[in-house]
């Protein structure tokens, strides 16, 4: 399992440190692969989601990160060292999709937000095709995961959330056979389908056990 020393130790402290602050549930983490190559596709509600998806298991993921933030050198240097790399979005980046590749060719977890940004409203975005890309040419699953805000659509740094892991879904069944733009848009709607999906369950999970509380 490759993991950077910083990392390691960053996790450790915010595991323990930083719950009280960004508390969150997390629901079946036994999904996440513990070896292998693995496209992590998140929602992206603030900027406390990395932090809750990576002390909700163990294994490290390398996040594709937006470029802005590694402008100022020395936050730049410390999220280099945490795994992250930068991507400029929008300009089909062929640096990151470089280093991406090599991370996943080395059986690593590779994390895209894959809406591209953070949502202002706490509603889902339109996906970008560049996770699905990525399994796809490198033959890795995708792993849906959601963030769900609790007790308000409006995300906030510091609110309650639920990390929630889907089923891991293979390369082979993202229905891409030729590599069109077509086949990549229609597939990373179907990853993001799978993200709503688990969001549409954990709050209805929510609302019933609010429900029976009141009984």
């Amino acid at each position: 399992m490759k993991r950077t020393p910083l990392y390691v130790f960053a996790r450790a402290i915010a595991a323990k440190v930083t719950f009280p602050f960004v508390p969150y549930t997390v629901k079946n983490k036994e999904r996440f692969p513990k070896e292998g190559r693995v496209v992590v596709c998140c929602n992206h509600l603030s900027n406390s989601d990395p932090v809750r998806l990576s002390c909700s298991q163990r294994r490290q993921i390398f996040y594709m990160a937006k470029a802005e933030l590694f402008q100022f050198k020395p936050f730049g240097f410390i999220l280099k060292k945490l795994g992250a790399f930068p991507v400029q979005r929008g300009k089909g980046d062929v640096e990151a999709i470089d280093t991406a590749a090599e991370l996943l060719r080395d059986d690593c977890a590779v994390g895209v937000f894959i809406e591209g940004t953070r949502s202002k409203n706490g509603e889902f975005g339109k996906p970008k095709a560049g996770a699905v890309m990525l399994a796809y040419n490198n033959h890795a699953p995708i792993l849906p995961v959601c963030i769900t805000p609790i007790g308000s659509k409006r995300p906030r740094l510091f609110h309650r959330a639920v990390v929630s892991f889907g089923e891991l879904i293979p390369f082979e069944e993202l229905g891409i056979h030729e590599g069109s733009g077509v086949e990549f848009r229609n597939a990373s709607r179907l990853v993001m389908d799978k993200i709503r999906a688990l969001r549409e369950r954990d709050l209805r999970e929510l609302e019933e056990k609010d429900a029976s509380n009141h009984i």
